[in-house]
């Protein structure tokens, strides 16, 4: 799994791309809280253009960055989400707790 951050003010994008799985979520879960912790944004967005395959490792993901985004007043959007990981946010109900575009 890679990821590179993008943003300005107080936005930032991660970039995801690869197999998001229980193999690379807790070093993507890392990074991310690295990236939110030198940002401080007030909105993430995670864009999973890239991300080939996903389990449900990707919902622990999200649900961290929804957590510490909420610590700072913030919140979560997924962009660009391919249909195989959509199958899984549908399913587990995600979509109710951070916006899906």
């Amino acid at each position: 799994m890679e990821i590179s951050a993008s943003g300005r003010e107080r936005q930032l994008t991660l970039h995801l791309k690869g197999e998001l799985d229980h193999h690379g979520a807790r070093g993507l879960i890392r990074r991310a809280e690295q990236e939110i912790d030198t940002a401080l944004p007030l909105q993430l967005t995670l864009d999973l253009e890239g991300v080939t395959f996903m389990d449900s490792s990707g919902i622990a993901v999200v649900m961290r960055c929804r957590q510490r985004m909420r610590e700072l007043g913030g919140t979560v959007t997924l962009r660009r989400v391919p249909p195989q990981p959509r199958k899984v946010f549908d399913a587990s109900g995600v979509a109710r707790l951070v916006s899906i575009e």
